[in-house]
């Protein structure tokens, strides 16, 4: 249950930036796709973290739909970051994009992370968005690969959203934490589990910031007007979670 009430994304006087970031695990788009969009359009964000975003046929049309029906823009991935998306608000003022393809492991998925840094007012901010692998090993070996990767983007701030694919505790989230925090266990609103969505019983789907993002508020949008539990077990087979971050200012930005 939602515990406060999650801030409004807003521009402070110094340049300092309240945003809201979205991480969502979309399964291809194969489910209600009006329930994911009235989801996504109903969280506010000013960042989505996609995973498992369309990446075969037509898959730049099937992400520009989605950016069209949530009011937002494709920022960078899909395909050419074997399945994370990013997507952001024309609140973004974007520097560069990068999608990376990770080693291929024979008989496993290809991996690959989508990577962006922009700027809300005078705050400059690194992004990843990630889907980490099913087999152990190899999940925490990308789990290092993500940490670096968030910290050689050369922005003052960094937010990495994953489907991590194993609860807390485990390696990937332990190489994840070594030099991010989990928001939630920062800031912990709305619901915790994200898989299933029908009935969630286990949190595989983070976001993660760096020490100087302040975290307001992390979890599951349970209960946040315009969320609906139908749309929420309708749109895919994860649950989203939204945060509240505020990102200080940087000088001469």
């Amino acid at each position: 249950m939602l515990r406060c009430m999650l801030p409004n994304s807003v521009t402070e006087p110094d340049g300092s930036a309240v945003i809201r970031a979205l991480s969502y695990n979309i399964r291809s788009m194969r489910d209600d796709e009006e329930a994911l969009a009235r989801v996504i359009r109903a969280c506010a964000p000013d960042l989505v973290f996609v995973q498992e975003a369309p990446r075969f046929f037509r898959w730049r049309k099937h992400a520009a739909r989605l950016a069209a029906k949530t009011d937002l823009v494709v920022l960078s991935g899909g395909a050419t970051a074997a399945g994370p998306l990013l997507l952001c608000s024309l609140r973004a003022f974007v520097e560069r994009t990068e999608d990376v393809l990770l080693p291929r492991t024979p008989g496993l998925h290809r991996r690959g992370f989508a990577t962006a840094v922009v700027r809300f007012g005078a705050a400059r901010v690194g992004v990843v968005s990630a889907h980490l692998s099913l087999d152990r090993a190899e999940r925490a070996a990308q789990a290092g690969l993500l940490a670096q990767r968030a910290a050689s983007l050369g922005a003052p701030h960094a937010i990495v959203a994953a489907d991590v694919n194993e609860t807390p505790g485990g390696p990937a989230y332990g190489r994840l934490t070594e030099g991010l925090r989990d928001c939630w266990t920062v800031s912990p609103w709305g619901g915790e589990r994200t898989f299933p969505a029908a009935a969630p019983d286990r949190r595989i789907d983070a976001l993660f910031a760096s020490p100087g993002v302040e975290v307001l508020a992390c979890g599951v949008p349970e209960g946040l007007p315009g969320v609906t539990p139908r749309d929420l077990h309708a749109a895919t087979d994860h649950l989203p979670v939204l945060a509240a971050l505020r990102l200080p200012a940087q000088a001469g930005v």
